[in-house]
């Protein structure tokens, strides 16, 4: 190997070393890095908050087969929670009372339609999605958790609702950038 091509190779590993290091350290300061567009892009701190409607939520997802095969497409990382899948990234777009429709066309809560909410049929590279659907009100318990940003976002539209029980922190932007188109 070539001169600048080996400290070209050093500083590209010394960079993302360094980088896994502060997300680590991050972590354990209680903030987390959301480098996905399904939220605005940034740096987001635990908050001592409820969890309600609008709120940004961190979650583990439940162990499902749905959630297996977000893994192996890579739609979600590999982490700590049950079922060996890393924490994400959401927020709560319906809560105890409210009536939810998850279907093809998109989702609505409460007779309105959401933004961003339709089912995608494959993904970029072809794979076809699960399609969800739902039709209920939704229980002390259960939460509705979208993008509605990101019209390609793996969310509440392929795996349905979540359990209270599946929410880790509450979470509030601290810096972040949407970077969505307009």
């Amino acid at each position: 190997m070539n001169k600048p091509l080996k400290i070209l190779a050093i500083g590209v590993l010394t960079l993302s070393i360094s980088l896994l290091v502060l997300s680590i350290v991050l972590r354990f300061g209680g903030f987390y890095i959301n480098t996905t567009p399904s939220l605005p892009v940034g740096l987001y701190r635990i908050a001592d908050e409820p969890v309600s409607k609008g709120a940004y939520v961190a979650f583990c997802p439940p162990q499902s087969d749905v959630f297996d095969w977000a893994v192996a497409r890579g739609y979600t990382n590999p982490g700590d929670c049950p079922g060996g899948t890393g924490q994400l990234l959401k927020q709560i777009h319906a809560v105890a009372g409210d009536t939810v429709l998850i279907e093809e066309t998109g989702i609505t809560v409460n007779g309105k339609r959401l933004p961003n909410s339709a089912q995608v049929k494959t993904d970029a590279y072809g794979a076809v999605l699960p399609q969800y659907h739902f039709n209920a009100v939704l229980d002390e318990f259960e939460y509705l958790l979208l993008s509605d940003l990101n019209p390609h976002s793996f969310d509440a539209r392929y795996f349905g609702v979540i359990d209270h029980a599946q929410i880790v922190h509450v979470v509030r932007p601290v810096i972040t950038f949407n970077l969505q188109e307009e």
